[in-house]
């Protein structure tokens, strides 16, 4: 059985940090295209980032909201089959439920239940 897990979510201050972990199982992690997806209320949801399989010769390759970068930092651990986000100086704009996503070479995809960020004073 495919599971995707998000864990690390709750309220912080504006100028906090948080780090975001997604915990998969029943799926072949290190092929996987990996990304972060968040969607606030009322709004779609957005890319956030993505790390993409790593290939022998080229390694992954990793890609940022232009509304993160420089903020956010994402990573994989292959062997733990797990994601992570990393969230710095968080503003109240980045306030959603955050989704991690699986998708492999076949184009099959797989989402977590969402954590909850909320950046407020």
């Amino acid at each position: 059985q495919k599971e995707i897990a998000e864990s690390g979510g709750g309220l912080v201050q504006p100028g906090g940090s948080l780090t975001l972990s997604c915990v998969t199982s029943g799926i072949t992690f290190s092929s996987y295209d990996m990304s972060w997806y968040r969607q606030a209320p009322g709004k779609e949801r957005e890319l956030v980032a993505e790390k993409t399989s790593p290939l022998p010769t080229a390694g992954s390759r990793t890609t940022y909201a232009d509304s993160v970068k420089g903020r956010f930092t994402i990573d994989r651990d292959n062997g733990r089959s797990t994601l992570y986000l990393k969230m710095t100086n968080l503003k109240p704009e980045d306030t959603a439920v955050y989704y991690c996503k699986g998708q492999n070479w076949a184009g099959q995809s797989y989402w977590g239940q969402g954590t909850q960020v909320t950046v407020s004073a």
